[in-house]
């Protein structure tokens, strides 16, 4: 029903605006009571806030919000579209005033970590299948060496010390004492078991550790005093190597535990007999049938 009390465009106009704020009529219910058409409202209400009742809800308002968290997470337009299965103008539109990196420094770790992200997923589970047929294999192959003769012991020991182990040299003097280095436990023991076979007593053989003096050295001489059995108080004296800041390195981290050095005192008949088995294994002829794993 249309209203005639009010004479004056003013008076119209100035009751279209009480009547929007309290009880907050919508346009269309103003229209009908004034008798006017939008044009003339809108001019009426200018500046005025719209009542929280008459705003109709936009449908992806929360989608909305929902894409600016994820971009506030680091999220690229194409993540967020895939997220929140909308377009990516539509992604984009919402996010457009966030950039994704404050610095070209940032921007190339984000590409990094995209190309990492990549990789995995095209490669992630042919390198699983690969673990697992290698694990497979290392099962079968340790099965098949089953155990060792304390000859065979004695040959792969002395094979091992000739690979890692310090030699005599033309210019130099006289092999005295045995040492051997190595970062492989596997290989470390191996070699302590070889001592053992050859009647070396544990009050002949020492440890050192050698690693860099950024590394942890405490954690590595308790890691590898573990791996040998004996007290981390009874290692010498340790062998730091400086750090050299220019130079790249692989050999940090965690898993970074240097070398562990065995000396052995008063080995110099020992070294001789190593050296009779090397000339031995090298002068043999291969008699045996091809090994079947």
């Amino acid at each position: 029903m249309t209203t005639n009390r009010f004479h004056s465009e003013d008076d119209r106009r100035a009751e279209a605006r009480k009547l929007r704020v309290d009880p907050g009529l919508s346009r269309s219910q103003l229209m009908k009571m004034f008798g006017v058409g939008n044009g003339t409202l809108t001019a009426w209400l200018q500046g005025l806030e719209s009542s929280e009742w008459t705003k109709r809800p936009r449908a992806k308002d929360n989608l909305r919000e929902l894409a600016r968290d994820l971009r506030a997470q680091g999220r690229t337009v194409p993540e967020i579209a895939a997220a929140l299965e909308v377009s990516k103008s539509s992604a984009y539109l919402w996010t457009r005033d966030m950039p994704l990196d404050a610095t070209p420094e940032e921007a190339a770790a984000r590409r990094s970590r995209h190309s990492k992200s990549v990789a995995e997923k095209r490669w992630g589970p042919h390198r699983k299948e690969r673990d697992l047929a290698r694990d497979r294999m290392r099962a079968e192959v340790s099965g098949w060496v089953g155990d060792l003769s304390e000859r065979e012991v004695i040959l792969l020991g002395s094979v091992a010390y000739w690979c890692e182990g310090a030699k005599e040299m033309p210019w130099g003097p006289r092999a005295t004492s045995l040492k051997f280095a190595n970062s492989d436990p596997q290989l470390i023991l191996l070699f302590l078991r070889y001592l053992a076979l050859m009647g070396v007593s544990s009050e002949r053989v020492s440890f050192r550790l050698s690693i860099h003096e950024s590394a942890d050295v405490e954690g590595a001489t308790q890691w590898w005093a573990k791996v040998v059995g004996v007290d981390a108080g009874e290692f010498l004296r340790p062998t730091l190597k400086r750090h050299n800041p220019a130079t790249v390195r692989k050999n940090v981290g965690d898993f970074y535990r240097g070398c562990l050095m065995v000396s052995v005192r008063k080995s110099a008949q020992l070294y001789w007999e190593l050296e009779g088995v090397m000339e031995g294994i090298a002068l043999s002829e291969d008699q045996s049938e091809p090994a079947i794993m």
